[in-house]
């Protein structure tokens, strides 16, 4: 019997993405990689678990930072690796907060975590639907969010350390800082907002 072949409109042809290895993306696939070990040693039922936890985190940190410095650096900036970029952060950001909000049990640790964690997910939203609109551009990354990063990453790498910093209470300071990381985190956040209506007509 012969086959009826299907309509076009009903065969979907998907064209394959070449994806390149280079050290950047492989430095950010191990980024991901690291997030079962950060969790791991998180819960470890040791009094080193929490500064060990903190220095994976950290290594984490640097890995981020190399991988976008060499990219630049030797001209490997890709596709692929703009996408997995930023996500890797957010996974690590979001488990860090996520494990020390369940640590802690802390109505004042969990409303700054929900903010963060809430932009993310609405920015990375906004991003997808201006890009499906082809104006990916009016939010790319802008200069408070890069401040709310790097203050975001040393508040968790304070309360991830949970020991005196130099005779400091880095818990303490660690809260300063997420605060302060989740006020940039809404004011980049309406910033983006504001940016994309500007190019929405409501009718």
């Amino acid at each position: 019997m012969e086959r009826r072949r299907a309509p076009m409109t009903e065969r979907r042809r998907y064209k394959r993405i070449r994806v390149t290895l280079n050290v950047p993306v492989i430095l950010t696939l191990l980024r991901v990689a690291l997030i079962p070990l950060f969790v791991l040693v998180f819960y470890l039922p040791f009094n080193w678990a929490y500064p060990a936890s903190a220095g994976v985190f950290l290594f984490a940190g640097i890995t981020d930072w190399l991988d976008g410095y060499l990219a630049r650096r030797w001209q490997q900036i890709s596709a692929f690796g703009a996408f997995l970029d930023p996500v890797a952060d957010k996974l690590m950001v979001a488990a860090a907060l996520v494990m020390l909000v369940g640590k802690q049990s802390s109505v004042w640790l969990a409303v700054p975590a929900i903010v963060i964690i809430g932009r993310e997910i609405a920015v990375s939203a906004l991003r997808e639907f201006m890009a499906e609109m082809g104006q990916r551009g009016i939010v790319a990354v802008s200069f408070t969010a890069k401040v709310k990063t790097t203050c975001q990453i040393l508040a968790l790498l304070l309360l991830l350390y949970h020991r005196p910093f130099f005779g400091l209470p880095s818990f303490v300071m660690g809260m300063i800082l997420i605060y302060a990381a989740a006020g940039l985190t809404l004011w980049s956040m309406a910033f983006y907002l504001r940016a994309a209506w500007r190019t929405v007509d409501v009718e």
